[in-house]
C-alpha cells in the first residue's frame, strides 16, 4: 500500500548527497542555529561548515581518500556530526559504530567492512576506546587507529582537493543491526537513500524550521544520523548532549524551549517520571509532540506523554536498519492513532502485510510487515546475508507482524520470531507483556519462549521487581493475570526475577541476550 504524498510543512533543500545538503543548507540560512549541546556551546549552520571543512583537512592529512572505510565509534557531540559530513565531503565509506561495543565486536565489525582508519576517543565513561583501538590495528593489516580527545583535529581547508566525483546512490555508509534476536549484520546505504528517510520524518511530522528538537538518539546509530540530515533539510535547531543523563536531559530541554521531545520509550517513561516527582505538568511547556519509535509501547502511554509532558502524545515512526524512517505519524492524528498507530509511509515508501502463501492481506488483518522505498538498504556486507532478504516484488521482509487500518496507518503487533509455540498453538509474547506490565510489582519485563520438553516452549517472563524487597512470584504473577482479560492458556509458566532487562542503545530489549543468560544460568545450575 502506497501512502498518499502529503506535502512537508516548508520547502525543503533538495539535495542527493551530504556535502551538497550542507552547503545548500548554509546558502539559504547560515546565520540561523544549527545546535546547542549540554555544555551551552552553540552553532549555527556557517559554523558547522567551517568546522566540517577543518575536520575535512585534518582527515585527509591522515590520508583518507575516496572510497576508503572510515571507522568511528564516537559519542554525540557537535564534533562527532562534523565528522560525518566531513567523510561525505571526502568521498570516504563510512562506518559508524555504537560505544557500547567493546574489542570482540569492533574487530570484527572493522576486519569485514576493511577499514582503514579507526576513530575513537580516548575513553568515554570509564571505558578505554583509545587502548581497545590500538590493540585492534595491531591485529589487522592496514588499520590504523586515530584517538581524539577535547582538542578536535583541525586541518587548512584550503589545502582540500575538489570534491570527488561520486554516485549519489553509491554506498557511502555501512551500519551494523542492533542483533536483538540475531547476530548482527553490515547494512549498506547510500546518502540518497538516509536523505529519502530523513524526508519522510520532516514531511508526516509536519517539522518546521522554527522546531527545536531533541538528538539524544546516539549519533552513531542510523537515527542518530537522520536528525541531522532532518535538520539540514528544514533548518530546524538540534538539541543534543554526549549521554542520557535523565534530569540534566529535561533541564536541557526546558531551558532551550524543546518542541519535539524524543525520542522512544526509554526517554519517554524517564521524562514521566521526572514530571510526577518534580509535580510539573507539562514537563515542556513549548513541547508539540513526544517522538516515539525503535520499541513497542503500551497504549496508554502517549495520553500520559500528552499530559504530563506536553503537545499532542507520542508520535510514532517504524523502521530498521536496513529500511530506517519508513513511517511516521503525524501531528493531527486522532488520540488512538497516536496510541497504537506507527503512522503512514512518507513520500514513494510503500508496505505490504502478507499471510500463509504470501498472500497479501486485507486491512485490519495481522501479517508479515514488507517494506519498499528509496531508503531501502543496498545489501548486506555479507553477500550470503541477502538470501531471502527481499521477496519476490522486492520488498524487505521485516519479520515484523502488524496491520494496517482502512487509512493505511500500520500497527506494530510484534514479531515472528516473538511467538511462542505452545503445544502446538502460537502465543504472542507481546500480548502477555502489555498486559503483565500493569502489575504494580513489576518496574519492568520482557516475555520470552523457554525451551520445554513437553509442550516445546513455555511462556517466561523475565521481571525487574518495583520492590526488591517483594519480588513478584509464578503465583503473584498468575494471581495478578486473573484479574484481567487474559487468556489462561497464555500465562506464564515460569517467572524470573532479574536487576534489569538488557537493551541496546535505542531501547529495544535485546531478547536473544535474555534467553542466552537464563540458558546458560540453568546449564550452570546443573
Amino acid at each position: 500500500m502506497t501512502s498518499p504524498q502529503s506535502e512537508p510543512a516548508v520547502e525543503l533543500i533538495r539535495a542527493e548527497n551530504l556535502w551538497d545538503l550542507l552547503t545548500e543548507r548554509v546558502r539559504s540560512t547560515p546565520t540561523r542555529e544549527f545546535v546547542v549541546d549540554e555544555r551551552g556551546r552553540r552553532f549555527t549552520f556557517k559554523d558547522l561548515l567551517d568546522l566540517v571543512e577543518s575536520t575535512a583537512a585534518a582527515l585527509h592529512g591522515y590520508g583518507v581518500r575516496a572510497g576508503d572505510v572510515v571507522s568511528w565509534q564516537l559519542p554525540s557531540s557537535i564534533e562527532s556530526m562534523a565528522l560525518a559530513l566531513a567523510l561525505g565531503r571526502l568521498g570516504a565509506v563510512q562506518n559508524p559504530i555504537i560505544p557500547m561495543l567493546r574489542e570482540n565486536e569492533v574487530e570484527f565489525i572493522t576486519g569485514q567492512v576493511g577499514t582503514s582508519l579507526l576513530i575513537v576517543p580516548g575513553e568515554y565513561r570509564g571505558f578505554g576506546h583509545g587502548a581497545m583501538a590500538t590493540s585492534i590495528s595491531g591485529r589487522i593489516d592496514g588499520l590504523r587507529a586515530l584517538i581524539v580527545d577535547e582538542t578536535w583535529m583541525s586541518g587548512d581547508p584550503s589545502a582540500l582537493p575538489g570534491r570527488p566525483d561520486r554516485d549519489d546512490d553509491a554506498t557511502s555508509w555501512i551500519f551494523y543491526t542492533s542483533g536483538t534476536t540475531a547476530a548482527p549484520k553490515g547494512v549498506k546505504h547510500s546518502d540518497a537513500g538516509l536523505i529519502s528517510a530523513a524526508k519522510t520524518f520532516v514531511t508526516n511530522v509536519r517539522v518546521t524550521p522554527e522546531e527545536r528538537c531533541a538528538a539524544y538518539v546516539p549519533i552513531t546509530h542510523v537515527g542518530g544520523i537522520a536528525h541531522v540530515l532532518s535538520s539540514l533539510l528544514v533548518g530546524h535547531m538540534l538539541i543534543t548532549a554526549a549521554g542520557f543523563v535523565p534530569d540534566d536531559n529535561a533541564d536541557q530541554l526546558i531551558s532551550e524551549r524543546a518542541t519535539l521531545i524524543g525520542s522512544g520509550l526509554p526517554f519517554t517513561t524517564e521524562y514521566l517520571r521526572i514530571s510526577r516527582e518534580r509535580g510539573a505538568v507539562p514537563l515542556f511547556q513549548y513541547a508539540r509532540a513526544t517522538l516515539g519509535g525503535g520499541s513497542g509501547r503500551p497504549p496508554e502511554l502517549s495520553a500520559a506523554a500528552a499530559e504530563n509532558l506536553g503537545g499532542v502524545g507520542i508520535i510514532s515512526g517504524y523502521g530498521m536498519t536496513e529500511c530506517p524512517y519508513l513511517t511516521w505519524g503525524s501531528p493531527d492524528d486522532t488520540a488512538e492513532e497516536h496510541a497504537v498507530f506507527e503512522g503512514m509511509p512518507g513520500p514513494q515508501g510503500r508496505l505490504r502485510i502478507v499471510g500463509d502463501g504470501e498472500a497479501e492481506l486485507p486491512a485490519g488483518e495481522i501479517g508479515e510487515i514488507r517494506v519498499y522505498g528509496p531508503q531501502l538498504f543496498k545489501g548486506y556486507v555479507d553477500p550470503a546475508q541477502e538470501e531471502g532478504a527481499l521477496d519476490e516484488q522486492g520488498y524487505f521482509r521485516t519479520g515484523d507482524l502488524g496491520f494496517l487500518n482502512e487509512a493505511g496507518r500500520l500497527s506494530v503487533t510484534g514479531r515472528i520470531k516473538d511467538i511462542i509455540v505452545r503445544k502446538m498453538e502460537n502465543i504472542s509474547a507481546r500480548e502477555v507483556e502489555e498486559v503483565l506490565i500493569k502489575d504494580p510489582a513489576i518496574a519492568d519485563l520482557t516475555v520470552i519462549g523457554m525451551p520445554d520438553s513437553t509442550s516445546g516452549e513455555r511462556v517466561c517472563a523475565v521481571v525487574v521487581p518495583a520492590d526488591p524487597a517483594v519480588p513478584p512470584s509464578l503465583d503473584s504473577v498468575r494471581a495478578f493475570l486473573a484479574t484481567t482479560s487474559l487468556n489462561k492458556r497464555k500465562y506464564p509458566e515460569q517467572v524470573e526475577v532479574v536487576d534489569r532487562i538488557p537493551r541496546n542503545s535505542l531501547g529495544k530489549i535485546t531478547k536473544s541476550q535474555v534467553r542466552s543468560d537464563l540458558l546458560d544460568s540453568q546449564q550452570r545450575s546443573r
